[in-house]
């Protein structure tokens, strides 16, 4: 190992001793029973909660995953993209924070999102509590993987290792993390990581700017590529044999940009409906101390993520000018902020902006780790199969999923060839498709039913494996963003079936009346 990397491993291993050390001081309060655990026992400030919320949302693929696409076919697909996500997290804060804080208290002071549902109903059998609980396992696994992906590209890029290895390292270490503090620990530390990440991402891009001659020679540059600086066009890497990019007097070969029709901006944009199902984000809204508090929380929130994605997506277009050959397939580009940020800082300043990348991967994976746990645990175990559970088997059965969840991660995230941003994107929508229409339409629709819920939730899930899986491969029309087909067929579920079907009880309906005319506590 020379001076550089031991520098880099040196101011790395300080900064998970301060996210140790943050789940340490936690453990005692988050420990005191599983309310605690799983929400902090709703005593989250606007400004923990608005940072939090956006860190273990954003997870790795802010740094890499986006820079990456920017990097590898241009504008269009990443700064579409931002912008969706940039809407969606908007309306999100103004439509759903506020009304599903009330509600959570209503609806029997509701932990986790499955209970919500449940609760909402005011189910006997838990059918929706159960379903919730088994898609927020399967896609929090998934998204979980993405994650580990990120670990493992990060350690074997800097230090030459093995990417398996790494990969069990960076997953072991999320893994106590999360067991030591619950929620309380994961937002304090999500607080700390959102500022490292936005610093790191702001730090990177300034200094690679002036490297590459300013803000005019970047752009400069980026205009040369056939349809790499467009908003309705696509940049095409000419791949050889191998896979990989074709390099020709030193440059990279691109082909004949493709369209970047109106379908597939709409399609682009409809990464912000995801928010509507993200349980990260929900349990947010649900965990603040106080719901006049959001408003604040919105405004900090929308100013981390336009600068956040705006830096990361102009990342990818200097890296482009900097290093044209250095990544020559679509996952190796998914590095360059870590090119960028090894090649323009001392070691040890070096180390700390890649404790920016770790800090987006613990922020998120802790978060859906910890939610996946306690679907299993609180809501299936305790809420469905052994009802006189104490809040004692609870959490041990939690740490338990916490450990299986994690080695099924490992699993699916041994191909070092993934791609962080393709995982991702199915993940996102699996959650957007699956609870995005169902929370929507529980906080605002009277007539909506356990039927309709139940419909929802399951025609949206199971169109997002159709149409990533069969329809997709048709090409044309069919190849848009499974998320936004699923999230309109998991409408048209709800509408339908809850029409078909018996209203709900004067009691639900009383309860919606409550929290609509803010009746509640």
């Amino acid at each position: 190992m020379n001076s550089q990397t031991a520098q880099i491993l040196v101011a790395m291993v300080i900064y998970m001793a301060i996210v140790i050390g943050i789940g340490v001081f936690f453990a005692k309060r988050a420990n005191k029973n599983s309310e605690a655990y799983f929400l902090g026992g709703r005593t989250l400030g606007p400004w923990v909660t608005a940072m939090s919320a956006e860190a273990s949302d954003m997870s790795g693929w802010l740094l890499m995953g986006l820079p990456g696409v920017a990097y590898w076919c241009g504008l269009a697909d990443a700064a579409w993209t931002a912008i969706g996500l940039a809407i969606g997290t908007y309306l999100n804060w103004l439509v759903v924070s506020k009304r599903l804080r009330r509600y959570s208290v209503r609806a029997n002071n509701a932990i986790t999102l499955p209970d919500f549902f449940s609760n909402r109903f005011r189910e006997k059998k838990k059918v929706i509590m159960t379903l919730a609980a088994l898609f927020i396992l399967i896609f929090f696994t998934v998204y979980a993987a993405s994650c580990l992906v990120t670990c493992g590209k990060l350690f074997s890029t800097l230090f030459g290792t093995s990417y398996v290895s790494m990969l069990i390292l960076g997953a072991v270490f999320v893994l106590i993390y999360t067991i030591l503090g619950g929620f309380l620990a994961e937002s304090a530390s999500d607080f700390m990581q959102s500022i490292t990440m936005i610093t790191a991402l702001t730090v990177i891009v300034v200094i690679s700017t002036v490297r590459a001659g300013g803000i005019g020679a970047v752009i400069e540059n980026a205009k040369s590529i056939p349809g790499f600086l467009e908003f309705f066009g696509l940049a095409a890497p000419t791949l050889g044999e191998a896979g990989e990019q074709l390099i020709e007097a030193g440059k990279p070969v691109f082909g004949a940009p493709s369209e970047y029709g109106f379908l597939k901006v709409c399609s682009t944009l409809a990464w912000g409906l995801g928010y509507f199902g993200m349980p990260q984000v929900l349990l947010r809204f649900m965990a603040i101390r106080k719901e006049n508090e959001l408003t604040r929380s919105r405004r900090i929130a929308m100013i981390w993520v336009v600068i956040s994605l705006g830096v990361a997506v102009f990342i990818g277009i200097v890296g482009r000018q900097l290093y044209p050959t250095a990544h020559l397939t679509s996952s190796g580009a998914e590095n360059i902020f870590i090119t960028l940020a090894t090649s323009s800082l001392p070691a040890l300043l070096a180390g700390f902006v890649m404790a920016g990348i770790l800090a987006a991967t613990i922020s998120s994976s802790d978060s859906y780790l910890l939610i996946a746990a306690s679907a299993l645990s609180k809501n299936i175990y305790q809420g469905v199969i052994n009802k006189k559970a104490s809040d004692k088997q609870v959490m041990t059965l939690s740490r338990l999923t916490l450990l299986v969840i994690t080695l099924i991660a490992i699993f699916i995230a041994l191909d070092e060839n993934s791609v962080i941003f393709r995982i991702v994107s199915f993940a996102w929508a699996g959650f957007g498709a699956t609870f995005g229409p169902l929370m929507l339409f529980s906080l605002f629709w009277k007539r909506m039913n356990r039927a309709g819920a139940v419909a929802g939730m399951v025609g949206g899930a199971g169109m997002v494996f159709l149409w990533k899986l069969v329809i997709s491969q048709f090409g044309g029309v069919f190849a848009i963003y499974e998320l936004l087909p699923a999230f309109l067929f998991s409408s048209l579920c709800i509408v339908v079936v809850s029409l078909l079907t018996a209203p709900p009880s004067a009691e639900i309906q009383a309860d919606f009346d409550a929290v609509k005319e803010n009746q509640v506590a």
